[in-house]
């Protein structure tokens, strides 16, 4: 009897995420009918692309229970050295390939302090995080670049009539989803995020898993800062701010705890970040204050934060309350 109303709660909690998509689409749209269009809905997606490829690496780290705050400062940092290769008359590709690189070396950096000097992971990432920005900074002096026409089209360009984002962004959900749902090392990350003690006991190479997660963020960073980049066309100084809130936000809001073990990228990451854009997209139509911008991002990951943080709580009492059951008498 007792139990019957905490799991309808933890149902509910599950499905948070669907349930504020759909509140958030009704209340838009009939607020401003425009918000509904198909064409309104395209931009949406194709506006939430960087956001999604970076909340992916970040829902790799968070299953281990860890979290990396580097993640905006690699989109800058990555951005920064692109736009000077360009300035110096370098190929794109060069450029596009030094970005990655940036990624992943400050991946690797991740993955260095934390696995092998045992450094906890939130201070590890978020100094990197004033080292990359600092960085980033020194490189464009705190001005904006500009960037040639031809990165812009990488933000225009379309596959077989799909926008060039968001075939980006299929490619990085499909592979992540298979990597965590159908092979060895997708089951030891969740194992590993469950019960890192239990996971070493099995024979689990605890520290190669998470070195790997922070390269794998690392790289998504980059990869969503060619994205952003492809669709602003210029580094300003505050490129890439903020973004490890919004991938920690859309990936929570997908159903991943911040406890590490439980989550999925499809359709739960790319269901948060378009619900982050979606909010931006209709307070921009609706003409909002953009200074109430930052109040809502931040009511959404509060509450993101506290959903989580419920639902972690009631497993844990259903989980004592059926192992109580289970005892023998």
């Amino acid at each position: 009897m007792n139990a019957t109303p905490s799991a309808l709660l933890l149902t509910a909690l599950r499905h948070a995420s669907l349930v504020l998509f759909v509140t958030i689409i009704a209340v838009f749209g009939a607020l401003a009918p425009k918000f509904l269009t198909a064409d309104n809905a395209i931009n949406v997606l194709i506006q939430s692309t960087p956001t999604g490829i970076v909340a992916v690496g970040m829902t790799f780290v968070l299953l281990t229970a860890g979290v990396d705050l580097s993640v905006g400062a690699i989109m800058f940092l990555s951005a920064a050295i692109a736009g000077k290769m360009l300035a110096a008359g370098q190929p794109l590709p060069l450029a596009l390939g030094a970005m990655l690189a940036t990624g992943l070396g400050f991946g690797a950096i991740n993955a260095f302090f934390i696995t092998r000097l045992r450094i906890a992971p939130f201070i590890v990432t978020l100094a990197l995080l004033f080292v990359g920005r600092g960085l980033a900074l020194t490189i464009t002096q705190t001005r904006a670049m500009n960037l040639p026409d031809r990165f812009l089209q990488l933000g225009s360009a379309r596959v077989a009539g799909v926008p060039l984002p968001l075939v980006v962004l299929g490619a990085v959900l499909l592979v992540a989803h298979v990597v965590l749902m159908r092979t060895p090392f997708g089951r030891q990350i969740y194992a590993l995020g469950n019960h890192p003690a239990n996971a070493r006991k099995a024979g689990i190479r605890t520290q190669r898993i998470l070195a790997t997660v922070y390269l794998i963020s690392g790289l998504c960073a980059a990869l969503g800062g060619i994205l952003s980049l492809a669709q602003l066309g210029a580094v300003s100084p505050k490129f890439g701010e903020a973004y490890e809130f919004k991938a920690i936000a859309a990936a929570v809001l997908g159903g991943t705890s911040l406890f590490g073990g439980r989550g999925a990228v499809f359709p739960g990451t790319l269901l948060g970040a378009v619900l982050i854009q979606s909010i931006e997209s209709g307070l921009v139509i609706l003409n909002a204050d953009p200074y109430l911008y930052p109040v809502i991002t931040a009511a959404v990951i509060f509450l993101a934060v506290l959903t989580d943080s419920t639902r972690h709580t009631l497993l844990a009492r259903l989980n004592r309350r059926r192992i109580r059951q289970e005892l023998p008498t």
